[in-house]
């Protein structure tokens, strides 16, 4: 048995589960999210708990039967709590701002960068340097802070680009004159 995979999920108060077949939706005070198993992973509602379960013990299956219990736990977080990444942008003249369903970053680059917003996340900016993601899709909230770190990765030296919030960035000591 997968130690992960056979992990109970416990559902919160708020929080629905229902099974049909092998669609799983999820509804809660922030959304809703679908997922459909992959055949020989089943799950199941019992009162409050969400198991998940295996065929049998192929490789395959193994594999991905941990990962799935994993998914259908995010789920249930997701629209219970929900998801957010914080990230800063560290430079002169580096800001952003929401414009419509757009994320306008200004990153010292020749031109300004829009980048689209997904639908199921909103994008706060403070402070013009300061983005908090949120959504209920733990996937889709990370990838898009991922996306946007991305423009602008911090460098090395002065430490300038685009961060999560308590990342650590390795600095590395800049160029000395020598006798």
């Amino acid at each position: 048995m997968s130690r992960v995979g056979k992990k109970v999920i416990n559902i919160p108060s708020g929080v629905t589960v229902t099974i049909n077949g092998a669609q799983v939706t999820v509804k809660g005070g922030k959304g809703e999210l679908k997922w459909t198993m992959p055949d020989g992973i089943t799950a199941a509602v019992e009162g409050t708990e969400l198991t998940v379960s295996r065929a049998d013990d192929s490789r395959k299956l193994r594999a991905l039967h941990g990962t799935n219990r994993s998914l259908l736990a995010n789920m249930v977080e997701g629209v219970s709590k929900g998801f957010s990444k914080e990230l800063e942008i560290v430079g002169v003249g580096f800001k952003a701002a929401v414009k419509g369903k757009n994320l306008d970053l200004a990153l010292g680059k020749s031109h300004p960068i829009l980048h689209p917003i997904p639908a199921g996340i909103t994008v706060t900016v403070t402070e013009n340097t300061k983005l908090k993601v949120e959504g209920v899709d733990k996937q889709v909230v990370g990838q898009f802070a991922a996306e946007v770190r991305g423009y602008y990765p911090p460098e090395p030296y002065k430490g300038k680009g685009v961060h999560y919030v308590g990342e650590h960035i390795r600095r590395k000591e800049g160029k000395s004159v020598g006798k």
